[in-house]
């Protein structure tokens, strides 16, 4: 199964932060083996080959998120 594993980065949505060894925690559209690209949050290397556990939303799921995010009171 892992041959079957494939990405591509259709669009880079913008970096919340970077860290050790340069690698960035970065919020892409990614399609994943072929699949309609969805929105991704995840650190990934400085060449993008290789990536730490992230998340994956839909555009609905990521406008829920954006809702929910806006009525939380940072201290």
């Amino acid at each position: 199964m892992a041959d079957d594993f494939s990405f591509e980065i259709t669009e880079n949505v913008g970096i919340v932060s970077e860290g050790k060894g340069g690698w960035k925690l970065e919020l892409n559209l990614v399609s994943w083996g072929g699949r309609p690209a969805k929105y991704d949050l995840r650190s990934w290397s400085p060449d993008h080959q290789k990536m730490g556990k992230g998340s994956t939303f839909s555009k609905e799921e990521l406008l829920a998120l954006k809702d929910l995010l806006n009525k939380v009171e940072i201290k």
